[in-house]
């Protein structure tokens, strides 16, 4: 192996006239398609100057392995997980090392498969209400337009709460949205590298994120305090987080359990209700796949409600779950920053820089996916997929801090979208574009209103 002193630094990449921003007025107009255009210009590995930061994006699947898995004791997270602390504490997601490590086996066996088929039937539960409250609804009795951007997280979110916390958020479900909706809105701010003077600060922005984040904290800790005031063990992850004993002091005090609490019930709702509204956008727009998908569960359901081991024989649903992950990854982009010097190819990528992997880029490269803006379920049957690289595809990221949850994702796309098809089909309204917005997860632009029509 060539010594790292003798490897070139900087790969090519896209040059700015301003040496103080570099290339970052440019990435912030629209990420994603910003790291689309110059991976396609400058190959697997593009150098980017982000103000003061050196970013480098890797779209080769074994370099991304590397990152991932090989080499990621070389890792941390990046700079938009290290802002998320504001909101999220030391979470799952945040959290790094030994205290990672041990709270991951502590979330762990809620999301082993013996606890899945219990899921799986809550999961079903919860999409029955939501298409009966739309059956009688109003709204659809007169062909108004349902926003998907809304509908989503409300019934995921009550997934969500339901499995993981044994408790019924709908009276919040509102709150938590636009609590989320506004904290999103600002992380754009947030990454800037004087945020933290601008959120000590008594600006409006500081104050409406103060807001949106009490907002979430009252419904975590209500959930909390109520659990612990009753001492029931109810078996589920709000039951493990209270009964866990913190190596220190004992049993985990409320602020570590809140933490843990609102990660997962932000990641675990939000990612998958984008998931569930880029499908049925994609279902709209491409009438013989809705057609193959409206078939296989008349086939293999029958009419009746799926359950968890229905979950295998709907391939073709899985595989429109999958594209829409593929073409729409909630989490677009991922990155890791170096704690020292790391070799890629012939470049030598400094310690402190960030390593950018986004799925946005990977899951449209015609290497690994022929006609990548077709929409194609058909593709994720099991003798093409398995001739994809490994990385090539990482919707949930990959290595030791993979989305835990990812299972629970899997199961619940196939299973909300069979139940909510058994009964409607969904039009994009007229007027609507299907404009993305990349924030921490990759958003609609402007909601997602589609027109229900009946299935008989």
């Amino acid at each position: 192996m060539e010594p790292l002193s003798r490897a070139v630094t900087t790969p090519p990449g896209p040059k700015s006239a301003n040496p103080l921003l570099g290339v970052l007025s440019a990435f912030r107009k629209d990420p994603p398609a910003f790291l689309l255009r110059n991976a396609r210009e400058y190959g697997d590995l593009v150098h980017l100057r982000l103000a003061r930061q050196d970013a480098y994006l890797v779209n080769r699947p074994e370099w991304i392995r590397d990152i991932l898995v090989t080499h990621q004791s070389n890792f941390v997270k990046s700079r938009v997980l290290e802002r998320s602390k504001r909101l999220l504490g030391e979470g799952l997601l945040t959290s790094e090392g030994e205290f990672h490590t041990r709270q991951r086996r502590l979330v762990q066996p809620a999301f082993h498969r013996d606890r899945m088929a219990h899921y799986g039937s809550q999961m079903v539960e919860c999409a029955a209400q939501a298409r009966e409250r739309w059956t009688h609804g109003e709204q659809m009795d007169l062909a108004m337009p349902l926003d998907m951007a809304i509908e989503m997280p409300r019934l995921t979110l009550a997934i969500v709460a339901k499995t993981l916390f044994s408790a019924d958020v709908s009276s919040e479900a509102d709150e938590v949205g636009h609590a989320l909706t506004e904290i999103l809105s600002m992380f754009d701010t947030l990454l800037l590298p004087f945020s933290d003077w601008i959120l000590r600060l008594p600006l409006p922005l500081a104050r409406r994120f103060d807001r949106a984040r009490d907002s979430l904290d009252k419904v975590v800790y209500g959930l909390i305090a109520e659990r612990r005031a009753s001492g029931r063990d109810a078996g589920d992850l709000l039951s493990m987080l209270l009964l866990a004993q913190d190596e220190d002091s004992g049993v985990m005090t409320d602020k570590q359990v809140r933490d843990e609490a609102l990660t997962l019930m932000i990641a675990g709702h939000e990612t998958t209700a984008n998931a569930l509204l880029w499908s049925w956008y994609l279902l709209s727009q491409n009438p013989e796949c809705e057609a193959k998908f409206h078939a296989e569960l008349n086939d293999v359901l029958g009419g009746r409600l799926p359950g968890f081991d229905d979950v295998p024989k709907l391939p073709y649903t899985t595989g429109v779950f999958s594209e829409a992950l593929r073409m729409f990854p909630p989490a677009w982009a991922m990155g890791r920053r170096a704690k020292q010097d790391y070799k890629i190819a012939e470049y030598r990528i400094p310690a402190g820089s960030i390593l950018i992997m986004s799925p946005w880029v990977s899951h449209r490269d015609p290497r690994w996916f022929a006609e990548p803006e077709k929409f194609d379920p058909e593709r994720w049957r099991p003798e093409i997929a398995e001739k994809l690289p490994k990385f090539a595809y990482f919707p949930f990221g990959g290595g030791a801090r993979v989305c835990i949850g990812e299972r629970f994702a899997w199961a619940e796309g196939a299973l909300v979208l069979a139940t909510l098809a058994q009964r409607w089909k969904f039009r994009l309204a007229p007027g609507q574009a299907a404009e993305t917005k990349a924030v921490i997860t990759l958003r609609p632009k402007d909601g997602m209103k589609m027109i229900g029509e009946r299935v008989n």
